[in-house]
């Protein structure tokens, strides 16, 4: 009697700790269930690669932009915003023909002729920093997938932004503590921060050494800063739309807001690596090549 009084207690406590969890995380089932479901399909496309791939990254990016424009613009749509999914749709065509030239030109002047053609005020000046976030973040994403190791990295970015997401939920409730900057995001913590960079840096470490990389130390280090840089990207998403009064990108996915939401810290942490990479050698195309992770 006894063992099965403590069997039962222990079932009461585990029920109400569960309780307390879905009370205080109304949404947190359905986050669950849209990852569950969304995960494997961003997975099964990157693994394949290619047109695959190419086509995951494209979309995502004009919905990116869509996104952008919605919170800028306050839900209404100026003929001008338009203009963002065309040119778009020119950088991924530039990229498809390998021509850099294009792309830096479509990058540049595609940012200017949105802005004058908005009138150079606030929406527009906005609206072409919104494309130029979204454009940066097509080519980052399609260059660093390419090449030999292009599959094995983008693995590894996204790891460490996930983890970094994890380690940073897991150790904010837990420990609490000081705010990360409440001006801009009210839940974030110092203890969050770090407890999702060292999560995130052993997880990205653990998946080098599993498939085969020597270079421990530097995915370590990357992983380290790769972190820290996603962060900085998801407080500037939130810091954009506290500056225009919006709660979410969008209703996009249910339980977790818009994609942008999704994708803030990935983009920033993707584009730092294709710079860095292209920076230590890398090629425009392949910059997998200059950070050589996977290197023996």
């Amino acid at each position: 009697m006894p063992d099965q009084k403590n069997q039962n207690n222990s079932e009461s406590s585990s029920g109400g700790i569960v309780r307390r969890v879905l009370n205080a995380n109304p949404d947190l089932l359905l986050r669950a269930l849209s990852a569950v479901i969304l995960a494997p399909i961003a997975l099964v496309l990157t693994w394949a690669g290619g047109f695959w791939f190419a086509g995951l990254a494209l979309l995502g990016m004009l919905i990116v932009y869509w996104e952008w424009h919605r919170i800028i613009l306050q839900n209404t749509l100026r003929p001008i915003a338009l203009l963002g999914y065309v040119l778009l749709l020119f950088i991924g065509y530039a990229y498809y023909l390998a021509e850099p030239i294009w792309i830096a030109a479509g990058l540049v002047v595609g940012a200017l002729v949105l802005y004058g053609a908005g009138g150079f005020d606030r929406s527009a000046r906005w609206l072409s920093h919104g494309y130029l976030y979204a454009g940066l973040s097509l080519v980052a994403l399609l260059s660093l997938r390419q090449g030999d190791e292009g599959l094995f990295f983008i693995i590894y970015l996204f790891l460490v932004v996930w983890g970094t997401d994890i380690g940073a939920y897991v150790c904010g409730r837990s420990f609490g503590g000081p705010k990360l900057w409440p001006a801009v995001s009210p839940n974030k913590t110092w203890s969050g921060a770090l407890g999702g960079i060292a999560f995130s840096s052993l997880l990205g470490m653990g998946f080098v050494a599993f498939a085969g990389g020597t270079q421990l130390l530097w995915a370590f280090a990357l992983a380290v800063v790769l972190s820290a840089v996603s962060q900085l990207g998801d407080l500037f998403e939130s810091s954009l739309k506290r500056r225009f009064k919006v709660k979410d990108s969008s209703r996009l996915i249910p339980g977790h807001g818009g994609l942008l939401d999704r994708v803030d810290g990935l983009v920033a942490a993707a584009v730092f690596s294709y710079v860095i990479g292209v920076m230590l050698g890398g090629q425009l195309f392949d910059p997998n090549a200059g950070l050589m992770l996977f290197a023996s």
